[in-house]
């Protein structure tokens, strides 16, 4: 899977086209504001935390008006995160394809996406018409005319509209001026249609169970297709379109049994295909919604656009984002390596307990494993290799390291884990630092082993002087703080998540400014690459939010329970075969992803069989972070290998004793549920 799909194809096309320079520049134009929006966003929840708690004055409105801003900031940044590559996709099929295959399927996955965004952007723009109209306000002390808030979401869902096109002709552009602007024209008319068309009952086509609007809008983007990418991408495009039309149809008076395996099969075809993960939840919601339930609810597509984003819980993620990227750029990562490798250098595989405790200390400021992996690859990979560590001994340890990323906290994860299933993100937190803590332990205690076991494989320490020790202390000691605080207010209770992250943020920017490296556009590229991260997050959220509309609404997970509950299967064999599955498709999908598309499924069958939503959180994040690295496609495999000039081979024999390691600790943990209870328990009382 990649978050870095933009391919260098040659273009038929002219770049200079006046449409396309324009359609660049409001991409541009969106991600000034995201960032704009994002700098707003976390510099007024420290206005209120420093209002609340230094002089007893919390404010009325910066809860409201930061979710607000975060709606903006998502929505301005999809088309950025489009644009550049940042939306994940299932690469499997596409990497093992020739390069003329690989940008047809890549054009087809735009074009389909396309389709799904237009169709909700329409939505939403007629939701919040009605909005306006019937004068709905926000329920808030504010009592904000819902209009208002709604409107950046139209406008983003446009400019993501516009960014999928420019990135379709960057793929394949058109052969001549004429079909290049063909696509304005045609988006202009259909404009003029729906204008004409609103949403009057007029439709002469009763036998079809889609409204005007929605074929208004789909023939436009086939016209587009066929004149931008060619009559053969256009016929797939309308095939695949139709064909999951007729099947989800049928669904209608089919058995839920073929229901459910239509949809898990849809969505692997797509994801195989290699569409959006977003993109694909979403289309095969908005399937189910078109043509499975009996009266269609396209609707949805709007409601869930907003709802699922509109929460101040989410908001906690562009504000540990923003944190994390910042303290990286301060360069205290490697600062922080360093440090550790003189306390730890002379000890047998030191250097190897330097790396397991870096990866734990920056996972406690990244909350994702593949940051963690990119940054440790970089530092400490490089450095234990000229020191004579074995190429196994030093990728396995950076691609388990990697692993703690969303185990401790702050964990994007854990954030978006409990917002899904309604959990408190901060003892989600708590819980997950006694296993994170033991499980590097475990860690090191498999370098010692390793380190004793082949010797050749690990080289005599160096050692450091009390002083040497003490200045490298000296130079993260306000990284450390920095944690501590963090972490200490969250345990507490003195700040939110969301608070804790952007008072972290601004504390990152003051390490920056001491450091020298706070110059206008580095913040700048702090806050785009945050808006990228978090764009193509929620673009995941948004489409599991759909696609567990349509699933919930069939009663899907409540058959599925019922199915469990009434064949009585002991609870640890459910567990065993959860487990089996997630590390399965851990190997193909990425640890986010993976979770919004499977826990409108799983979770239900969790609590059913009586066991603790805090437990199954901590559990569930262990599991899909082994996915990672299981080979043979573990995301974290590839990235190493990509950084460095090592075989995937050695990397997969490396990591293979700490994949071990962790299948036991996820045994320790089903017989030992305290390990994750007991902390969260102790914050409690």
């Amino acid at each position: 899977m990649s978050n870095d799909t933009t391919l260098s194809v040659p273009q038929g096309g002219s770049d200079g086209n006046l449409f396309i320079a324009s359609v660049r520049g409001l991409t541009q134009l969106a991600g000034l504001l995201a960032a704009m929006t994002l700098l707003f966003m976390t510099l007024i929840v420290f206005y209120e935390v420093v209002m609340r708690s230094v002089f007893n004055a919390p404010t009325s409105w910066v809860a409201e008006i930061s979710v607000y801003s975060f709606v903006a900031m998502v929505f301005f940044g999809m088309g950025v995160a489009q644009t550049k590559g940042a939306h994940i996709r299932v690469e499997v099929l596409l990497d093992s394809v020739k390069d003329e295959t690989r940008t047809l399927l890549m054009l087809l996955g735009d074009w389909l996406l396309l389709v799904l965004v237009a169709l909700s952007g329409w939505e939403m723009f007629c939701f919040t018409v009605s909005e306006f109209i019937n004068g709905t306000r926000d329920w808030g002390l504010l009592a904000t005319p819902q209009w208002i808030p709604e409107t950046p979401v139209v406008i983003g869902y446009a400019l993501f509209f516009f960014s999928i096109l420019q990135t379709a002709f960057d793929e394949r552009a058109p052969k001549t001026e004429a079909r290049i602007w063909a696509a304005p024209a045609i988006v202009l008319a259909a404009i003029g249609a729906l204008a004409l068309i609103g949403r009057r009952d007029w439709f002469p086509f009763d036998w079809l169970p889609v409204d005007m609007a929605t074929l208004v809008i789909t023939a436009a983007i086939l016209l587009i297709a066929a004149l931008w990418s060619g009559a053969r991408i256009a016929g797939i495009l309308l095939g695949l379109l139709v064909v999951m039309a007729v099947l989800f149809s049928y669904a209608q008076d089919a058995s839920l049994v073929f229901t459910g395996v239509l949809m898990t099969v849809s969505l692997l075809g797509l994801l195989l295909l290699g569409v959006p993960v977003g993109g694909t939840l979403g289309m095969v919601g908005l399937m189910g919604l078109a043509f499975t339930l009996n009266n269609p609810q396209l609707p949805i597509l709007a409601d869930r656009s907003w709802t699922s984003i509109n929460s101040f819980t989410l908001t906690a993620v562009p504000a540990f984002v923003l944190m994390g990227t910042l303290l990286v750029h301060s360069g205290v990562t490697v600062r922080l390596f360093d440090m550790l490798v003189c306390w730890f250098g002379r000890a047998r595989g030191g250097l190897g307990h330097a790396a397991i405790g870096s990866s734990a200390i920056f996972a406690a400021v990244s909350g994702s494993s593949l940051a963690t992996a990119a940054t440790l690859g970089r530092v400490a990979a490089p450095e234990l290799n000229s020191r004579g560590y074995s190429r196994r001994l030093t990728y396995g340890v950076v691609a388990a390291g990697s692993t703690l990323g969303i185990l401790v906290p702050p964990s994007i994860a854990m954030i978006i884990y409990g917002n899904t299933v309604g959990a408190p993100i901060t003892v989600l937190f708590v819980a997950g630092v006694v296993p994170g803590l033991v499980l590097a332990c475990l860690f090191a205690l498999t370098i010692l082993i390793w380190s004793y076991l082949s010797k050749e494989a690990v080289p005599d320490g160096e050692r450091y002087s009390m002083g040497e020790k003490f200045r490298s202390t000296l130079g993260v000691l306000p990284f450390l703080v920095l944690i501590a605080a963090v972490l200490g207010s969250l345990y507490f209770g003195i700040a939110t998540p969301t608070e804790a992250g952007a008072v972290g943020a601004v504390a990152a920017f003051a390490i920056c400014v001491a450091a020298g490296r706070a110059a206008p556009m580095d913040i700048y590229h702090a806050l785009t690459d945050t808006v990228k991260v978090t764009a193509f997050i929620m673009l995941i959220v948004v489409g599991a939010s759909i696609f567990s509309w349509v699933f919930d609404f069939l009663r899907l997970p409540r058959e599925l329970v019922s199915t469990v509950t009434e064949a009585e299967l002991q609870p640890w064999l459910v567990m065993l075969l959860l487990a089996v599955f997630y590390l399965l498709m851990g190997t193909l999908i990425e640890s986010i992803s993976m979770m919004l598309m499977t826990l409108s499924v799983t979770f239900p069958i969790v609590v059913a069989l009586g066991f603790d939503p805090i437990w199954f959180g901590v559990v569930l994040v262990l599991l899909v972070e082994i996915g990672l690295i299981t080979p043979p496609v573990g995301i974290v495999l590839f990235i190493l290998r990509g950084l460095g000039d090592v075989s995937l081979r050695d990397i997969t024999l490396g990591v293979i004793p700490f994949i071990l390691v962790m299948l036991s600790m996820l045994v320790l943990l089903y017989f030992f549920p305290d390990i994750v209870l007991w902390l969260p328990e102790q914050m409690e009382g």
